[in-house]
């Protein structure tokens, strides 16, 4: 079975169309051509701004042209995450959809589903003559997994309507109506690279393989950070011998939490049998602490390397492991305003080299601004110790929740008239440009909801099937209400 037999038709044959085209963030010239091209096909007014914003309009069912003026808005970029073993090009390739169950997969990728089903939902309701509504403003926004840079540079005037449905939330039957704001820590430490000592005998250290995970919505379940645990074992490592650090190479996007990581070291030949011996143990530690919450497929692997003829400099490399096994990381408070709310975290997202430096990226987040302030300066602090140049990217506000909201009233009653129960009202921990808009509209009245999506940000990412049918439903009947 292939994605365009699934219900609501119009939905998943836009969602495939979606697939099909490259659009990894900061690299969305072909989404927004397509976005462009597929307007212009169906004969629907469409415009851009200078951020590659892309805004369609379609006018109100008869007889509802003075209803007020709904936003439908969803991010054109995907997270561009794979396994390892896949060979996949985010920049060319398309995303190979599978029909697995009641779930819809990639092969080995990222789906897209985020926001690639906000986007295809929007598209329908542009497409479907049947429906009633008022007049609709389709917002496709750029760049929203790494710097909100689309909802930062909207102009005033792109858009004009006063309510928001924003479409990029991962759990049917929630109304969110609140979120994080964030803010990224960026490390550079300058390195030097000395000849290899003589003796050693060279290994890869590699953990692989882990969940991983959307870094606000998954950081509450304890899941194993893959560069933070590689580092743990090398300064475990370095206390009992001497350890040369030739490459280390950990995670990539700010908002996924690691999944793979590896370092090269040499180790001293006499002490062969006391390191194999150490990793066999941390193996066993890893295994026991993380068996409830990690894959049954992760590994921690030590295999033997060819001789490398240089290492970073040895003051470079012990500070750099012991400041990476100390990064604040994962939960770092609870909401004292919202029950069971993360508040804060930290995600020590990836660690790359070039040939002058170590980079280490840390995504913090909170509700709270200050406190979201205060754990990146923790981060700062702890990196500019060890001789490291840090800077801050990507600071965006949170979104204040406001329960008087007259469109929540509305998309909770349409909820309870479809399924007979009543929605969750939360907030999230994840980070969605809603904050961003209040600040730019200060007039609008949102709500933000979706399918159910699982994984997403790691190459496991799936979309259950039947709750984009209810989500569908539950979208056109809040739809219908505002307009009546």
């Amino acid at each position: 079975m292939k994605i365009t037999d699934l219900q609501p038709k119009l939905v998943w044959e836009c969602f495939d169309e979606i697939t099909k085209v490259p659009r990894p963030t900061h690299h969305l010239d072909k989404m927004k051509e397509f976005l462009v091209d597929w307007a212009n096909r169906h004969n629907i007014e469409v415009h851009t701004d200078e951020v590659g914003n892309v805004m369609m309009r379609k006018p109100a069912t008869p007889g509802h042209e003075n209803a007020p003026v709904v936003i439908l808005q969803g991010h054109q970029d995907m997270v561009a995450e794979k396994r390892p073993d896949v060979q996949h090009d985010f920049m060319t390739d398309p995303i190979k959809t599978v029909v697995d169950g009641e779930w819809v997969r990639a092969e080995g990728t990222t789906l897209g589903a985020d926001n690639g089903m906000g986007c295809a939902s929007a598209m329908a309701v542009l497409l479907d003559n049947d429906l009633v509504h008022g007049p609709i403003e389709c917002l496709f926004t750029v760049d929203e997994e790494q710097g909100l840079i689309g909802a930062n540079g909207l102009q005033a005037g792109f858009v004009t309507g006063d309510i928001l449905l924003n479409l990029d939330s991962e759990e049917m039957g929630q109304l969110v109506i609140g979120c994080a704001g964030g803010k990224v820590t960026i490390a550079e430490l300058p390195y030097n690279k000395v000849e290899a000592p003589t003796g050693l005998i060279f290994h890869k250290v590699e953990i692989t393989n882990l969940k991983g995970g959307h870094s606000g919505m998954e950081i509450a379940l304890g899941r194993a950070n893959a560069n933070q645990q590689l580092c743990r074992f090398l300064w475990e490592v370095s206390r009992k011998m001497h350890l040369s650090l030739a490459e280390i190479d950990g995670g990539n996007l700010a908002n996924a939490i690691p999944r793979d990581a590896h370092a090269v070291i040499g180790i001293d030949a006499e002490h062969e049998a006391e390191f194999h011996k150490m990793a066999e143990e941390f193996d066993k530690t890893i295994h026991a602490e993380f068996k409830i919450v990690e894959s049954e497929n992760f590994r921690f692997n030590v295999t033997e390397e060819d001789a490398r003829a240089e290492v970073i400099a040895e003051p470079e490399a012990s500070r750099l492991i012991a400041a990476v096994f100390a990064c604040p990381n994962g939960v770092q408070g609870m909401s004292h305003a919202i029950e069971g709310l993360v508040e804060t975290s930290c995600n020590l997202a990836s660690i790359k080299m070039n040939e002058s430096k170590i980079i280490v990226t840390v995504h913090q987040r909170s509700s709270v601004d200050s406190r979201r302030d205060e754990i990146a300066d923790c981060v700062k602090a702890l990196f500019t110790m060890i001789g490291a140049e840090v800077s801050f990217d990507d600071s965006y506000v949170g979104w204040a929740p406001n329960p008087d909201s007259k469109v929540l009233k509305v998309a909770e009653e349409s909820y309870e008239s479809l399924f007979h129960q009543k929605p969750k009202v939360e907030a999230l921990h994840a980070g969605l440009e809603c904050g961003l808009f209040l600040e730019k509209m200060p007039n609008l009245d949102m709500v933000s909801f979706g399918p159910t999506l699982k994984d997403i940000h790691s190459p496991n990412e799936k979309a259950n099937i039947k709750s984009v049918e209810e989500f569908w439903r539950l979208l056109t009947d809040i739809l219908r209400r505002l307009a009546e």
